[in-house]
């Protein structure tokens, strides 16, 4: 049996994580979803890691829940999203490493959630997301009733998901659902370039930058403030805040990265 989740020998800092079910466009089973929260955690304590790259294998990124797993479960809807995706989606948000969704191909249900739940948005140009949930009379999930409407807004996340529009690369970039779109046929060493320029940056000063947006999103102003100070403490006394402002005195690229890392 092959592994539902492949992945890939750190290189340059990053590491790739495959959903690999590309006969079924990479749709989700309860094997698939454990071991992505299994990989992403060990990312998170390997110190050899800068940046995470979730991608998908074949022509798809995730179709979604695989119906056929779940069905006759002796299993309700809300112990099946506790079980599975909702660690999942959290393991996501709360990891102190940057999260890239490489997005390849089809996106739909839930793995519309898992590709709305990445810090950066990478899309190929063949791309598309669809919340099809309403297209067997279920309620989005997964994270998409949270991410959706605060890139969106509530009106039109509200008709992207009661008539199951399918969203492709172009409008995707325009809507805010990606932050970059790359030729199907170099995506992958553009994401992994991508990728690279990111684990350059200063690995401690991004998990805090990490750590006080997805803390914002659910505060009050105050609350932000406060939460910025602390953080901004904790960033000033790492070694990387030293290197950035020796290196703006001696007019030279700062090197986040020592050796060994």
């Amino acid at each position: 049996m092959s592994e539902a989740v492949i992945t890939e020998t750190t290189r340059a800092g990053v590491r790739t994580l495959t959903l690999n079910r590309p006969d079924r466009l990479n749709a989700a089973n309860d094997a698939l979803l454990l071991a992505l929260t299994d990989a992403l955690r060990r990312a998170d304590a390997d110190d050899s890691v800068r940046v995470v790259v979730i991608t998908g294998a074949g022509r798809g990124f995730c179709a979604g829940q695989d119906l056929g797993d779940v069905s006759g479960r002796d299993m309700t809807f809300t112990e099946h999203l506790n079980h599975t995706y909702n660690p999942l989606i959290r393991t996501i948000r709360s990891l102190g490493k940057p999260v890239i969704s490489a997005v390849n191909g089809v996106a739909a249900g839930a793995g519309a959630s898992l590709a709305l739940a990445g810090d950066i948005r990478l899309w190929a140009q063949g791309a598309s997301l669809i919340e099809v949930f309403s297209n067997i009379a279920l309620v989005p999930d997964s994270g998409s009733t949270w991410f959706l409407p605060r890139l969106v807004g509530y009106h039109r996340a509200f008709e992207l998901m009661a008539l199951a529009e399918r969203v492709r690369s172009d409008d995707a970039l325009r809507l805010g659902l990606c932050e970059q779109v790359f030729p199907d046929e170099t995506f992958v060493q553009d994401v992994q370039a991508y990728a690279e320029r990111l684990a350059a940056r200063p690995a401690n000063a991004l998990k805090l930058t990490k750590q006080a947006l997805v803390f914002a999103q659910t505060s009050t102003l105050d609350e932000a403030l406060d939460q910025e100070a602390a953080l901004q403490q904790l960033a000033g006394d790492h070694w990387e805040h030293e290197e950035g402002v020796t290196a703006f005195k001696e007019k030279r690229p700062a090197q986040f990265i020592r050796d060994g890392e």
